[in-house]
């Protein structure tokens, strides 16, 4: 429960609130931050890579915001609503209480996007005023603002909203305003509409039918959840991550943002500020074993075939990252007049990272489109075309060095992950031919792999520590090290990965338990937190070790992480104690989701994964 005093609608302070403030709505075709205190402090429309309306959150409530909050001091509590995306925010006065709650319509048009805020009246009085700022733009552009019989539209450009509602509109210094109150019984519904400026405008005709569709459609699509644990929290903490890796897909295509913001810092204060609205490749192979084992094959069948789109093309022109229909020029740009998260600048757009050659990527695409034959998707014969294109790419491109899995600016390396992944893709074409009958080159493919895997064997580790490196040669860690037994490229039994973990217990894990993503001063000397996944990974590795207790504690205390409302970030910093980075991140949920089946499974996706169980069906 957090209590406030005095005028929330006025002019936040400089400092930001912290991630943990925040919840995350959305409809599958954008998605909105909404702190504690009532405020949209983030929203893009109409999609999730499209400018934001709303950018307090990157900047002060001049770039843009939406609050609704008692005009006296209060205390709030929130929740969502069971399986939903639905966010309910208490507010209770010396004189009365009142909910405030917050969802996005589901919809099939993405030039159509709602926001719809209802507030209700539960005991006695309560009074609110509402305060909306529009800044188109990145909060550059204000609109032109008409008043309606409806409430009142606003235009910029090619961008325009309508505001529905009962409540009195008052227009004053670039900023709408409203004061009303509550009782018991009472409901005040707000709805800001999106439609393009040419459109006509749409509206939702109940705000109350709306509600009760989009509650029985989360409801319903969240029961199909086939995790099933003695843990009550495990359950939920599952429920919500699938819940928000559901909010990151764009419905349209298929695919995945890896995150709803933009550059919220890896370091308070710093420059590390990236443009996370796109869809990794990186993640593919792990989002696809989440989506199955949970019991999401539609989604999972959506994602494969996002990939294949997204990919299709030369090979050699493979990116790491695409835009959410496919689109592959992301370029990145500085946005000055946004001071940032805790004055943490520049603030960024696009990602230049997309242009980075990064040679895990064939790996993962070749890895979750074997998987999704094994798990009796769909069959595809583009999808064999593909990933044979792919290896003749990369029988040429395997030796090259590249910038790895954590995207590196600074030089092209031989880094271990790397070469293991390449190692999976032709592993993965080689079973695809074993147990399929398809055709191919296998003897030659048996070569390159058995190449690869002695020389990631004999430059890749080191004897004399007992463990493998980050790139041949070096003396540095990578938590992406943890992933070796998960690929199948050693069994878990080898005593080169009992001792590559110790070596990442003495040396990349903090006193708290968390794992970093790599030695420091190694690739990148900026200090950062601790990246959520990788602790993920080092509970998969225990558990294919069998140390099923340590494996435990560790998810235990990532589950400690969690905001009040079960979403992570992409970083922990354990200093200031305090999630940092993009949020939510689906990395970081989608390590929950696969470590919690892990856990609970003995053929779960790590096993899967490595070849030593089929995955799920």
């Amino acid at each position: 429960m957090v209590v406030a005093t005095g005028r929330p609608h006025a002019a936040r302070p400089s400092r930001s609130k912290p991630l943990e403030d925040y919840a995350l709505i959305g409809n599958m075709i954008s998605a909105a931050l909404v702190g504690r205190d009532g405020s949209i402090d983030w929203l893009c429309l109409p999609r999730f890579d499209s400018p934001a309306c709303f950018a307090a959150l990157l900047g002060t409530s001049e770039n843009g915001r939406w609050i609704i909050a008692p005009t006296d001091a209060h205390e709030s509590k929130r929740s969502y609503y069971s399986g939903t995306a639905i966010l309910e925010t208490r507010f209770a006065t010396s004189s009365g209480e009142a909910a405030l709650i917050d969802f996005m319509p589901l919809t099939d048009d993405e030039t159509k996007v709602d926001v719809v805020r209802i507030v209700r009246g539960l005991r006695g009085r309560v009074d609110f005023e509402m305060e909306l700022v529009l800044r188109f733009a990145y909060g550059t552009a204000v609109p032109w603002v008409q008043r309606r019989d409806y409430g009142l539209s606003a235009i910029a450009g090619p961008d325009a909203v309508e505001l529905h509602t009962r409540a009195e509109l008052e227009g004053r210094d670039l900023t709408t305003r409203a004061r009303f109150s509550v009782r018991e019984g009472d409901s005040v519904p707000f709805t800001l509409s999106y439609h393009p400026s040419h459109a006509q405008p749409h509206f939702v005709a109940d705000t109350r039918e709306s509600l009760n569709k989009t509650l029985t459609t989360w409801r319903e699509w969240s029961k199909r959840c086939l995790f099933d644990s003695k843990h009550e929290r495990w359950n939920d903490a599952v429920v919500r991550s699938l819940i928000t890796l559901k909010l990151l897909t764009y419905a349209p295509t298929g695919g995945i943002v890896a995150a709803p913001t933009t550059s919220l810092p890896e370091t308070l204060g710093g420059s590390r500020n990236w443009d996370y609205r796109y869809c990794w490749i990186r993640d593919s192979a792990l989002t696809l074993y989440a989506l199955l084992n949970a019991g999401y094959r539609d989604e999972a069948e959506s994602w494969r075939r996002w990939l294949l789109r997204a990919a299709a093309g030369h090979p050699e022109q493979l990116r790491i990252m695409y835009g959410i229909s496919g689109e592959r020029w992301l370029p990145e740009l500085e946005l000055p007049w946004l001071a940032g998260y805790e004055s943490s600048s520049p603030v960024r757009i696009g990602n230049l990272a997309a242009c980075q050659r990064q040679l895990d990527v064939y790996g993962e695409l070749i890895d979750v489109l074997h998987a999704a034959r094994e798990a009796e998707l769909a069959a595809l014969d583009e999808a064999w075309a593909l990933q044979k294109t792919l290896l003749r790419e990369l029988e040429r491109a395997w030796k090259e060095p590249d910038h790895g899995i954590w995207e590196t600016r600074g030089p092209a390396r031989p880094f271990t992950h790397s070469r293991v992944m390449s190692w999976v893709a032709f592993d993965r074409c080689i079973k695809s031919c074993e147990r399929f009958e398809l055709e191919g080159p296998v003897e030659r493919w048996r070569e390159i792999r058995a190449e690869i895997h002695e020389e990631v064997c004999t430059k890749a580790f080191d004897g004399k520590r007992n463990t493998f490196v980050q790139y041949y040669g070096a003396r540095e860690l990578d938590a992406a090290l943890l992933l070796i037994p998960q690929t199948g490229f050693l069994p878990p039994e080898d005593p080169r990965i009992a001792g590559t973990v110790a070596a990442i217990e003495g040396e990349l894990m903090r006193g708290d338990g968390l794992v970093m993503r790599y030695t420091k001063d190694a690739v990148d000397p900026t200090r950062e937190g601790a990246f959520l996944i990788c602790s993920f990974w080092l509970a998969d590795a225990y558990v294919m070790l069998g140390r099923i207790d340590e494996a435990t504690r560790l998810f235990e205390r990532m589950l400690t992480l969690r905001n009040d409302l079960g979403l992570l970030s992409e970083e922990y910093d354990p200093d200031a104690k305090r999630l940092i980075g993009n949020f939510p991140q689906g990395f970081s949920h989608i390590g929950l989701i696969n470590t919690a089946f892990n856990l609970v499974k003995a053929r779960g996706p790590a096993k899967q994964r490595s070849g030593r169980v089929a995955p799920s069906v």
